[in-house]
């Protein structure tokens, strides 16, 4: 009986920390991520997560047609650069920020209705320290159309 009790806290317990990590992530995409948007609109659709060095996580979103966009990943200071990728349906790379000095927007224009799948890199650290985690947002914003 005394197992079982163990067992039901140690649960509780890993889901009021992940609770508070996402409300950790949550202010910390409001306060460092979405001004990063302006002059777009922002969409409304917070995708956050807390990853871990060498993490890739992938997200599946649709662009509408006839819009301009920006694609933001802003992840924690101590997880240092973020690599993104923006792939189509097929898993041809469109955009890859390593190109582009490791930039964390990429503005573009949609002329077709399409998914497109942000994948994100967490880098490994160079150094033999414990593994480092952070919060990292994928944020998307529009242009009001005039």
């Amino acid at each position: 009986m005394k197992h079982v009790i163990n067992l039901l806290f140690i649960f509780c317990l890993s889901i009021v920390l992940q609770s508070a990590a996402f409300g950790q992530c949550k202010t910390f995409t409001k306060k460092e991520c979405k001004p990063k948007l302006s002059p777009y609109i922002y969409n409304g659709q917070l995708n956050s997560a807390v990853l871990n060095e060498g993490d890739v996580a992938e997200l599946m979103l649709t662009f509408y047609s006839n819009q301009d966009y920006r694609v933001l990943v802003c992840g924690a200071e101590e997880l240092g650069p973020i690599e993104f990728k923006l792939k189509d349906a097929g898993g041809q790379e469109l955009f890859t920020n390593a190109d582009h000095n490791m930039i964390d927007t990429w503005d573009f224009h949609t002329k077709s209705t399409q998914q497109l799948m942000i994948e994100v890199s967490v880098p490994l650290s160079s150094t033999d320290e414990l593994y480092k985690n952070g919060c990292v947002s994928i944020l998307v914003g529009f242009k009001d159309k005039e």
